[in-house]
C-alpha cells in the first residue's frame, strides 16, 4: 500500500474531508480515459488512497487508445449533458473546445496552481477559466537501442538522413544475421491524431513551420515541409513496415519492445513497459530528443500531456473537484511518475531525489521538453480539430503513395484557406 505523506494529508485535508463532512454516502465517481499500455491499472493505484482517505471510489470508464476517437465520444456525451461521466481525462489541446462544458477550477485550486509549470496551467485556461488541471506531460522522444548501435559501431542520429542510412544499415545487417523480423524504424501512421504529432515534427524539425503559426497564418505549403513529409514516405516498406499506416502508439511499442526495431518513436509512457521484466529490450535501450532534418538544426517534439476535467452536468461535483485536486497534485503526480515514469508538470517533483532515483529518465527528459512545440490548437480554437484531421490526411495520403507531398499539401493549404474564411 502506499504511503500517505504530509502533502497527500494537507491535500485531502482540505477539499476532501468538507466532502466527507457535507455527504450522508460516499459517491462513486466515474472518469473517462484512454486505456493505453497498463494505463488502467496504474490509474487505480493512483487513486486508491484518495479512496480511502474520502470513502469515495472511483470507477474508469476505459476509452479507445485513439485520441481522435476520444474525443469524438466525449464531444457526444457533453452536448448531450450526459451527468453519468463526472470527470473527463483531457488532451492538451482539447481545452478550446471544451471549455463551456466543464466548471471553472480556478477558485477551488487556489495556490495549486502555482505549483506546476505556467505553460500547462496557461494551456488550460480560457478566457480566464481554468478548464482543466494538469495529470502530467508529455513530449515524444526517439528511443534508440544501445546494445545495436554498440554491436554496429553507430552513433544516436542527430538529423532525419543520419537516422535513415543507420536504421538501414543495422536493419539489413540483423536481416542477413537471420533476424528477418527486424526493422529500421517504427512510429504511428494511422490517420488519426497521433499523425498530426509525428508529421509536426518532421514539418517543423525541417524548419517548415507549425502548420498554422501563432498568428494564424496557414505556413504548411512550403519546400521544408514538402521535403519531410517526401522523407517520411521513403521509409515506408524501407526501413519501416508498411503496416505503419495503421499504427498508433501500442503497435510501434509492440514491434520494438518484442526486440524488432532499431529505433521507435514514441511517448514517455513507453520507458517503464520497455524495461518491464517481459520486455525484449529491457536494460538495452536510450532515449534523446529527436532528429532535425534538411538544413535546419533544430529538432522538435510535439507538446502532450493529459489533465482532469470536471463536468459541469456532473452530480457528484463536489466529489469531483476533490478527485481533479488530487490527480492534479504533487502526490498524485509523484505516485504516477514512479509507477509509469509519466513526467509531472508539478515543478518540485524534479528536484526530488526519490523520485529522479526512480525515474532517472526526467534527467534525460528535460532537453527533450526545450524542443517542444505546440499544435496549432490556440490560433484555431475550435476549428482545430478539422485543421488536425485535414493535415493528418494530407500526410497518410502521401506516405500511402496517394499523390506527392507537393500535390497534397498545396491542396491542403486551399483546404485550410477555405476552412479558415476571414478569420480562424
Amino acid at each position: 500500500m502506499i504511503k500517505m505523506t504530509k502533502t497527500m494529508t494537507y491535500l485531502l485535508g482540505g477539499v476532501a474531508a468538507s466532502v466527507i463532512a457535507s455527504t450522508a454516502l460516499a459517491d462513486e465517481i466515474k472518469i473517462a480515459t484512454g486505456i493505453t499500455g497498463n494505463a488502467a491499472e496504474n490509474l487505480a493505484k493512483i487513486v486508491a488512497p484518495w479512496e480511502e482517505a474520502t470513502g469515495h471510489t472511483v470507477t474508469l470508464v476505459p476509452m479507445p487508445s485513439s485520441t481522435t476517437d476520444q474525443f469524438s465520444q466525449f464531444r457526444l456525451w457533453l452536448a448531450a449533458g450526459n451527468s453519468d461521466i463526472d470527470l473527463y481525462r483531457t488532451d492538451v489541446i482539447w481545452a478550446p473546445q471544451l471549455a463551456d462544458q466543464f466548471i471553472d477550477l480556478s477558485e477551488a485550486a487556489g495556490d495549486l496552481v502555482n505549483e506546476h509549470f505556467p505553460s500547462v496551467i496557461e494551456s488550460q485556461t480560457v478566457n480566464g477559466k481554468l478548464v482543466a488541471l494538469p495529470m502530467f506531460t508529455a513530449a515524444p522522444a526517439l528511443y534508440y537501442r544501445t546494445d545495436l548501435l554498440e554491436k554496429y559501431d553507430a552513433e544516436v542520429p542527430t538529423t532525419w538522413e543520419e537516422l535513415s542510412a543507420t536504421a538501414q544499415r543495422i536493419q539489413d545487417a540483423e536481416r542477413a544475421a537471420g533476424k528477418d523480423d527486424m526493422w529500421g524504424f517504427v512510429w504511428q501512421g494511422n490517420a488519426y491524431e497521433g499523425l498530426t504529432c509525428n508529421g509536426l515534427e518532421w514539418v517543423k524539425s525541417f524548419g517548415g513551420g507549425q502548420i498554422i503559426e501563432p498568428d494564424g497564418t496557414i505556413s504548411i505549403n512550403n519546400p521544408a515541409a514538402i521535403a519531410a513529409v517526401e522523407l517520411a514516405a521513403s521509409w515506408v516498406g524501407t526501413i519501416t513496415p508498411e503496416g505503419v499506416l495503421a499504427y498508433q502508439e501500442e503497435e510501434s511499442r509492440g514491434v520494438w519492445q518484442t526486440g524488432n526495431s532499431v529505433f521507435m518513436r514514441n511517448w514517455p509512457y513507453a520507458v517503464n513497459l520497455g524495461n518491464s521484466d517481459d520486455s525484449a529490450v529491457k536494460g538495452s535501450f536510450g532515449v534523446a530528443p529527436l532528429p532535425s532534418g534538411g538544413d535546419h538544426d533544430g529538432s522538435a517534439a510535439t507538446l502532450g500531456g493529459w489533465n482532469i476535467a470536471v463536468s459541469k452536468y456532473s452530480e457528484n461535483q463536489d466529489a469531483a473537484t476533490s478527485l481533479a485536486l488530487y490527480l492534479g497534485g504533487a502526490e498524485a503526480q509523484r505516485i504516477s511518475a514512479m509507477l509509469t515514469g509519466r513526467l509531472p508538470t508539478i515543478t518540485a517533483l524534479y528536484d526530488d531525489a526519490e523520485v529522479l532515483a526512480e525515474v532517472p529518465i526526467m534527467e534525460q527528459w528535460k532537453d527533450v521538453f526545450l524542443e517542444a512545440v505546440p499544435r496549432p490548437s490556440a490560433p484555431t480554437q475550435g476549428a482545430y480539430n478539422e485543421v488536425s484531421s485535414k493535415f493528418w490526411s494530407a500526410v497518410h495520403n502521401t506516405l500511402s503513395g496517394e499523390g506527392s507531398a507537393a500535390d497534397n499539401l498545396e491542396l491542403l493549404e486551399a483546404e485550410l484557406t477555405d476552412l479558415r474564411g476571414d478569420s480562424w
